[in-house]
């Protein structure tokens, strides 16, 4: 490669980066938050495939783009805290709840997103990181999601108020060990329940990435696995809001090869590369989860199941 396909290729796994990673960011630190109070959520898929087509939903019939946002973290929400009400009934698992909920959610999604198939919504507007840019390429491979800065500031957010303030502290105390929670007054239902709502609302974001940004409209193959993967992610992460960006940027990276490479005539492998995400989720669980063993960082409460 030359020079020039060179600087466009490195602009393209960049900007992939930012742009593809953006929803893997957000539904990797909902389900942080769900995880370190205790619980995990499998139906975070049913979450993303909801709420992204509640915002393009939201954004089409409202004509505001940020209506679609709010809307997509209402939904999200809403089918999130469903699993944390079912979650904590007796002799609920929360592994078949999540898949459940995660059927239920694409369902929903199907159904009322059959006539948002054809439409256009409004858009997100990128930020220009690449303005100075003379290379028409380069300038459109630097475009963000305006969310995404949104995304970095949560992320920092949780890190220090898991760290420093009372409701953290709860929500750890839930996820490491729920006898000493009740036993200091405080409820693990409702703790739970509170966290997984909240981890629902931030997924939701996610699902707003995907159709108000980056593709930007709303099909029934929109997710491809992402809620899923991401729980891939806090795992690699090992529960760390700042690692679930870099593991975000990583995974956004690895989908963004086969669009850069495309960007510089190489159209040899491109559905190869396509590929790449799901490999890498792959080899991040043989890697980080070894039988016998418990990750660094794992809430004591899912660590006994």
């Amino acid at each position: 490669m030359t020079a020039d396909q060179i600087l466009v290729f490195a602009a393209g796994i960049v900007g992939g980066a930012l742009r593809v990673g953006a929803p893997f960011l957000f539904v990797s630190l909902g389900e942080c938050i769900t995880e370190k109070a205790g619980r995990i959520n499998l139906g975070l898929e049913g979450v993303l495939v909801l709420s992204a087509m509640a915002a393009f939903g939201g954004a089409y019939w409202s004509g505001s783009v940020w209506i679609g946002v709010l809307v997509a973290m209402g939904a999200g929400a809403l089918l999130a805290t469903l699993h944390g009400l079912l979650c904590s009934l007796p002799r609920v698992n929360d592994i078949a709840t999540g898949i459940a909920l995660m059927l239920l959610g694409t369902g929903l999604a199907f159904y009322f997103g059959k006539p948002l198939i054809q439409p256009q919504a409004p858009q997100l507007q990128p930020i220009e990181l690449g303005a100075w840019i003379t290379s028409p390429a380069v300038k459109a491979a630097l475009q963000i999601n305006p969310l995404v800065p949104l995304g970095l500031l949560l992320a920092g957010g949780l890190w220090w108020a898991f760290a420093n303030t009372r409701a953290g502290l709860l929500v750890r105390m839930a996820g490491d060990s729920a006898n000493a929670t009740r036993a200091l007054g405080y409820s693990v239902n409702g703790i739970r329940i509170a966290a997984t709502a909240a981890g629902g609302m931030v997924a939701g974001l996610g699902g707003a990435c995907l159709t108000l940004f980056y593709p930007g409209s709303w099909n029934e193959g929109i997710s491809s696995g992402q809620g899923l993967i991401a729980v891939a992610l806090v795992i690699f992460a090992r529960w760390n809001p700042l690692r679930c960006v870099m593991a975000a940027l990583l995974f956004g990276g690895a989908g963004a090869i086969g669009p850069a490479l495309q960007s510089v005539g190489v159209g040899w492998g491109y559905h190869l590369f396509n590929i790449v995400p799901y490999v890498l989720t792959l080899a991040i669980l043989v890697v980080s989860c070894r039988p016998g063993q418990l990750a660094a960082g794992s809430p004591g409460e899912l660590s006994s199941r």
